[in-house]
């Protein structure tokens, strides 16, 4: 039998070594890693997700994506055929948003964001996980923050407050944690739930996701 392609996509501004400890059985899985390229002017989700089905070189993926990267390979979903889509740490539709989501896009207040701050790797830091960030923590989220570029956080914060997605396709299986401090789970509808899990269990609950994976794929 051949090997299913599973395809990863990180969240914002993170590289593909946040699925570093990430492992399926090689004899069923085939792995592959999605990276973040820099986008058009002013472009839309739907294009930039267009684009990024074009790195894709199997058809009928399984598609996996933490956090914005969730909110891509959704948008990816609908442009191309596949198995099946996992989002780790992410959200279904703007509905599950938080109430500061809403205010921030009400308010265009994310335009005041000044992203070229954003290139000191704590203040992105702070900004992608919060400010309870411990100091010892700083070097390994740096490894996993690599893209700094003003225009891709510019175009990637819009994108994500302005996702106009409102119905939530029932076929895609959602993990979350109920710690998670970014998108709260009490906003998350018909997922999984990982007790103790924050936005970054992609990097500390990963024993769970190797363990689990497999048999959300297969099922």
């Amino acid at each position: 039998m051949s090997k299913i392609p599973v395809y990863f996509m990180p969240g914002l501004a993170a590289s593909p070594t946040i699925f570093e400890n990430i492992k399926l059985p090689e004899d069923q899985f085939e792995m592959h890693f999605l990276e973040w390229f820099l986008p058009n002017d002013k472009e839309s989700i739907e294009s930039y997700a267009l684009r990024m089905t074009e790195k894709i070189q199997d058809e009928n993926p399984v598609l996996v994506g933490v956090s914005f990267g969730g909110v891509l390979v959704q948008e990816m979903a609908k442009q191309m055929k596949v198995r099946k889509v996992i989002i780790i740490s992410s959200v279904k539709s703007n509905t599950e948003f938080p109430s500061r989501f809403k205010v921030a896009k009400a308010t265009k207040a994310y335009k005041l964001i000044p992203t070229q701050l954003l290139a000191d790797i704590e203040k992105l830091v702070k900004y992608a996980f919060g400010d309870n960030i411990v100091a010892k923590r700083l070097k390994l989220y740096e490894r996993y923050l690599s893209v700094r570029d003003k225009n891709y956080l510019d175009w990637a914060i819009e994108t994500i407050l302005c996702w106009k997605q409102k119905e939530i396709n029932e076929s895609v299986i959602h993990i979350h944690g109920d710690a998670d401090e970014v998108f709260p789970i009490k906003n998350i509808q018909n997922c999984i739930v990982l007790k103790g899990g924050t936005h970054i269990m992609i990097v500390n609950k990963f024993k769970w996701l190797n363990e689990n994976l497999p048999k959300l794929i297969l099922k």
